[in-house]
């Protein structure tokens, strides 16, 4: 059975996924990493790429992920045609890894920008990093380089993040520097190991 000692690692775009994710990797914990397993998918689907939005998103044999993405974040139709093409793929694969951790009887990450959206994983718990709304807004601009309007479009396309905390099993707040989330990052690592 998929998922049974997986918690799913979620929180807003920018708010510090990944770097919570390589803690955990160094404390020796498995990491299914959605976005990667997306980014492969999505170059494998380069023929319904085009079938759906057009020859002009894949440039040099490589999906155009920039454009994609500002065409997407603008227009939820599209966006929409997107997800239902990708969504159940990359499920798919997802599973089929944690179905290979899940034998190992021990509790291992599964990284979903998108857990709560789109209700299709079946982890009983979450971890959610956290980071004000406005903290968010700035540090998308700079780590993408993009303008206050892209973050926010951004950002709005996802469920709210104090929505995201609320739902959480468990909170990694992102506030401070990288020694107090490392510190934060090894306290819940220890609860999570003693509870599974």
């Amino acid at each position: 059975m998929a998922f049974k000692y997986a918690v799913a690692l979620t929180g807003g775009i920018a708010t510090g996924k990944s770097t919570v994710a390589n803690i955990f990797k160094e404390f020796g914990f498995k990491i299914i990493d959605a976005d990667k397993i997306a980014h492969e998918t999505l170059q494998k689907s380069q023929d319904k790429i085009i079938e759906l939005f057009g020859e002009e998103y894949i440039v040099d044999g490589e999906v155009d992920r920039k454009a994609l993405g500002r065409l997407i974040f603008a227009n939820k139709e599209e966006k929409l045609k997107l997800e239902n093409l990708l969504h159940p793929l990359i499920f798919s694969e997802i599973e089929k890894q944690s179905e290979k951790l899940d034998r190992e009887k021990k509790p291992y990450l599964v990284d979903i920008p998108l857990f709560f959206e789109t209700n299709r994983y079946p982890i009983k718990k979450s971890i959610v990093v956290y980071i004000p709304k406005e903290l968010q807004i700035e540090r998308l601009m700079k780590r993408d380089s993009i303008t206050k309007e892209e973050a926010l479009q951004r950002i709005d396309a996802q469920l709210p993040i104090e929505e995201k905390r609320k739902r959480a099993t468990y909170i990694i707040d992102n506030q401070k520097d990288l020694e107090t989330l490392q510190h934060e990052c090894a306290i819940l690592k220890n609860k999570i190991i003693r509870e599974s």
